[in-house]
């Protein structure tokens, strides 16, 4: 099993991914990620980002970005594929300049640290 290698703000970085990407699938098909799309994910995420998670810490994570997800997606979301690729720096990477982005990002701090 894998040390974690994660910090505070590392954690929060993954957690925003993990609640865009299931915003992301929500607008696109109508649907909330599956278990294997969100464990799909936080592996590229992780590989993507040199980290590693133990599975304790991936299931917090998947657990919370279930969680997170349907309360953000209350607020203004693109829908089409256009705006949610200006979300994205590269494929793997968000765009933390996004102000989408930086209050999703705002919201998982605030989790993490209450968590």
């Amino acid at each position: 099993m894998p040390e974690s290698n994660l910090d505070a703000e590392a954690r929060a970085e993954l957690l925003c991914y993990l609640v865009v990407s299931h915003l992301v699938a929500r607008a696109m098909v109508g649907e909330w990620l599956t278990v294997e799309q969100i464990y799909e994910s936080a592996r590229i995420w992780l590989r993507a980002n040199g980290g590693s998670a133990d599975w304790p810490e991936r299931l917090q994570l998947a657990r919370m970005s279930l969680e997170l997800a349907p309360r953000i997606a209350v607020l203004p979301f693109p829908k089409d594929e256009a705006s949610l690729g200006k979300l994205f720096a590269d494929r793997w990477q968000l765009d933390y300049r996004s102000a989408i982005v930086r209050g999703i990002y705002d919201a998982c701090e605030r989790d993490l640290r209450g968590s």
